[in-house]
């Protein structure tokens, strides 16, 4: 029922809704679809086959599937990454800006010395033994 070529529609999942073409049947119940929808693997129980059949060859590329979709007058899904944009640059004028004036110098605090640790003295004798002697 879900040969390369049959054309479905997905009904579960983000691309529900959207038109999408068996690329290739990888297992009894997963196939590779493309289309109007992300190619990927699919669950045939997700996808809702109809009596269209494109004819593509299995595996087929994203651009043969793309004529095929054209030739039925579906739209097709975007793979092709944005062009990038520059940011505006702005252009300040001299007479908006303030002149900063130098800041008077602050006193220079007293540092604190880093702590050494002190060496531990020597235990006393206890007091019992003192008075033995």
């Amino acid at each position: 029922m879900f040969e390369t070529g049959r054309v479905c529609m997905k009904v579960a999942g983000r691309d529900a809704g959207r038109m999408c073409v068996v690329v290739d049947a990888i297992d009894t119940k997963i196939v590779l679809i493309d289309g109007d929808v992300r190619r990927r693997k699919c669950n045939i129980f997700h996808l809702e086959p109809l009596e269209k059949v494109i004819s593509l060859k299995k595996g087929a590329s994203h651009t043969e599937v793309e004529k095929a979709f054209k030739e039925l007058g579906y739209s097709m899904w975007n793979t092709k990454p944005r062009e990038k944009t520059t940011k505006p640059t702005t252009i300040r004028s001299a007479k908006n800006t303030k002149v900063a004036e130098p800041k008077a110098e602050k006193k220079a605090s007293k540092t604190k010395a880093p702590k050494v640790a002190k060496p531990k003295a020597e235990k006393k004798a206890p007091k019992a033994e003192a008075k033995k002697e």
